[in-house]
Parts: structure tokens; sequence; C-alpha cells
């Protein structure tokens, strides 16, 4: 077992409306899923979030318990639970309407036994909990490794100008950056997506993703760009395939000894080719099972059949 891990960020009701179908609920948030998915993977898993003590509230609280990821101290203390209804194309492609308050109180989410922090989504520029994000992880980087995920809402961040430098921030302090290239596309219009992982790298993380929905995935670390293809997959939809592609390669990189303690820093940016691929290979495979199936649901460790 890997030092626990603690994720912050928003946890929520996702409404997936299908194309032309009935409306069903599902847990979801980014960085929710992205709990789910590392406690799957068999890594002890904490999540600070934001939600209420009513019956979506308690669902949520629910499901954590029943996944074996455990809720930092505040994180039930919201008037209400955030929701986000998703809306689904022809294709299976979500987009997303919010009601959502974020809060985070920092000095409640004891970091001192985490041996990564992982972050993401709104979390990281809704006030007023984005500056509380910032400073925990600004904290916490001394002791921890940092994992980070801009996954963009334009309805909620404003426009590009506004939310790169919040982004940016984040970007600064984390180890391993990954972001979708709808979300490359919105923050710098008009930019090659090979200079934005370079502009990245150059602010400080070690390893830069970036996932293209079923085309390839592009990385860039160890100082070099490559491209790995995805995984064939019958699409049911592609809610939360970007939050599990993201837990399967933080789980990856815990096992390889390259994140979970401040002193792995130095061994994920000087690691080869050869050390990260594993961790490339497994976050692929994590998005292919998440995407053949309905909501966000990542896979465990038994069904990635991988060595305990």
């Amino acid at each position: 077992m890997t030092s626990p891990i603690t994720v912050v960020g928003e946890a929520l009701i996702d409404i997936v409306v299908p194309n032309g179908g009935e409306p069903v609920e599902h847990v979801g948030g980014s960085p929710a899923n992205v709990a789910v998915g590392l406690a799957r993977l068999g890594h002890a898993t904490r999540l600070a979030t934001h939600i209420g003590a009513d019956a979506r509230g308690r669902r949520i609280a629910d499901l954590m318990r029943a996944e074996g990821v455990d809720l930092a101290a505040g994180s039930t203390s919201a008037t209400r639970t955030p929701t986000a209804v998703a809306h689904l194309d022809a294709d299976g492609v979500a987009t997303y309407d919010f009601d959502l308050d974020w809060q985070l109180d920092a000095a409640a989410v004891s970091a001192a036994s985490t041996g990564h922090l992982h972050t993401g989504s709104i979390a990281g520029t809704l006030l007023p909990g984005a500056d509380a994000v910032w400073e925990l992880v600004r904290s916490t980087r001394d002791r921890a490794t940092i994992s980070y995920d801009p996954n963009a809402r334009p309805s909620l961040m404003g426009s590009p100008e506004a939310a790169r430098p919040v982004i940016e921030r984040l970007i600064r302090l984390a180890d391993v950056v990954k972001a979708s290239d709808e979300d490359v596309r919105w923050l710098y219009p008009g930019r090659p997506l090979p200079q934005v992982l370079a502009d990245w790298a150059a602010m400080g993380p070690s390893v830069c993703a970036v996932t293209q929905g079923g085309q390839e995935a592009v990385v860039l670390a160890a100082g070099e760009l490559q491209r790995f293809p995805t995984l064939p997959a019958a699409v049911v939809d592609t809610v939360g395939a970007g939050d599990s592609f993201m837990s399967g390669l933080i789980s990856g990189l815990l096992d390889a000894g390259l994140l979970g303690e401040a002193a792995a820093r130095e061994r994920l940016r000087f690691a080869d080719w050869p050390q990260l691929n594993a961790a490339i290979s497994r976050a692929l495979a994590c998005a292919a099972i998440t995407v053949s199936r309905a909501g966000a649901n990542p896979p465990t460790r038994a069904e990635l059949t991988i060595d305990a």
C-alpha cells in the first residue's frame, strides 16, 4: 500500500440526460471520480469536498464509504449538495450545466499523513474555495507530490483570460498535469498542443499529458513528446473517462515509486520512458473500461489484472 492520498475538490450529483432518453443520476465531480478510481485501484484515499447533509449528499457520503474513500473533516457542511446536468449528444459526449457552491476549510484538512495530493477542475478556480485549495497545495508540497487536472468548465470559470493565471498557479506547483484537448483549446486558442505541453513543463511539472477523446493521448515527459493510441472500446458515454485516466496515471506512478512522498519528486523528474510507460498504459486501460459503461464508473485493480 502506498502512502495515503488526499484528493481535494468537488463531489456532486451528475444528472445525465441521454440523447432522447430519461435523466439518470450518478455520483460525480471530477475530484470525487478520481478518488473513487484510486480507491478501486487499491490506494488509501481521502476526499476533502463540500456537500450537504441532504439526500443527495448522503448518497455521495454512502458511496464514498462503500468505496473505501474517507471524507475529510468539514466535507458535509454545505447548505445543499451540488449538481451538474450532463447533456449527452448522439456520440455520448457530455456538456454540463452546474448548480454548485465550492468552499474549503483548509485548516480542517490535515495533510500531515498525505504522500500525494490531487486536485483539479472547479475546485481550483471557483471562489471562495479556490484560494484555500491553492494554499493547501502550496503548504503540502514540501512533504508530498502533487497532481492537477484543470478540467475546464467555461460556464463556471469565466473567460480563458481570467482562468489561465488561476490555473497556471496550480500547474507551477504540480508534478503531474493532465488535461483534455478541449481544455487546451479553450485555455490557449490557436496554440499548438505540443507548445502548450512545453510551456507547462517549463513551469515545473515533470509529466504533462493531454487526452483527446477517442484519439491518441499526448504526453511530454523525460524531455520527449510521446503519443499513445487509445485502446478499443464500445463507447456508452464519456462521463468520467478523463478522471479515470487521471486515477490510472497517478496509480501507475505511485506503484512505480515516482509519486507518494516529497523524495519521489526527483525520481519522477529523472524517470525514463520504460518507467513511465506502464503508468500511461494503466491510464489508457482505465479510460477504455470507463467509456464502455454508463456514468463515471472506473475499474477495479482486479479488472485491470494488475498484480497487487
